[in-house]
């Protein structure tokens, strides 16, 4: 984690862990989660520390990205299904698009 100092930083006399808010943001944790977690209100964590939280949410949806990934190429239809609906435009019903044109009919017979 280079773009976070690993030390700590000072609100009103607190110490704040921004790596620690870090890894609360990167699992999803909400602002409240964190504020309780780090010590301070949610708004001075919003205000001083948003940045970092941007941050950390990045680093767990890219995460989580190579987790989906990871499983589908290692065979689970599932997520390979899921991933080729979301990436490359599948469906689970196919478009029959040669199909589409009525039969000839002929009242004459």
């Amino acid at each position: 984690m280079d773009t976070i100092e690993q030390e700590k930083d000072h609100h009103r006399g607190k110490k704040v862990d921004k790596d620690l808010i870090h890894r609360l943001a990167s699992i999803m944790c909400s602002d409240q989660e964190i504020a309780q977690a780090a010590g301070i209100t949610v708004k001075a964590l919003k205000k001083k520390y948003q940045k970092v939280i941007d941050l950390g949410k990045e680093t767990g949806k890219k995460s989580l990205r190579r987790a989906q990934f990871e499983k589908a190429l290692n065979g689970d239809t599932k997520m390979q299904v899921w991933l080729g609906k979301q990436y490359l435009g599948q469906k689970d019903q196919p478009e029959d698009k040669v199909g589409t044109q009525p039969l000839p009919w002929n009242d004459n017979k």
